[in-house]
């Protein structure tokens, strides 16, 4: 009986950090498998560029100034999915 706080206090612990965090790393790997040659896209560092290579890891940026070789966990996707939805609507 002594042992139920810390046992509630695990399984808050676990609901409202560990498994949104979990969530959040699964669509991160799953935008990143889902990524093409071509795409637009926006680093976290906020580069702007679109795909010319990919590799297993790594993908290469063509930017205004050139091409950068960058790891692809660097691709922020809550910008890029944010600015492929502004060009969507402006297309339209």
């Amino acid at each position: 009986m002594q042992y139920l706080p810390f046992l509630l206090m695990f399984v808050v612990i676990y609901f409202f950090m560990i498994l949104p965090q979990q969530k959040k790393l699964k669509k991160e790997k799953e935008f990143e498998s889902s990524l093409k040659v071509g795409d637009k896209i926006i680093t976290k560092s906020g580069i702007h560029g679109k795909i010319a290579e990919l590799a297993e890891t790594t993908v290469v940026i063509e930017t205004m100034s050139g091409k950068l070789k960058m790891e692809r966990s660097s691709i922020s996707s809550e910008m890029t999915i944010s600015l492929n939805k502004k060009a969507e609507v402006a297309k339209k």
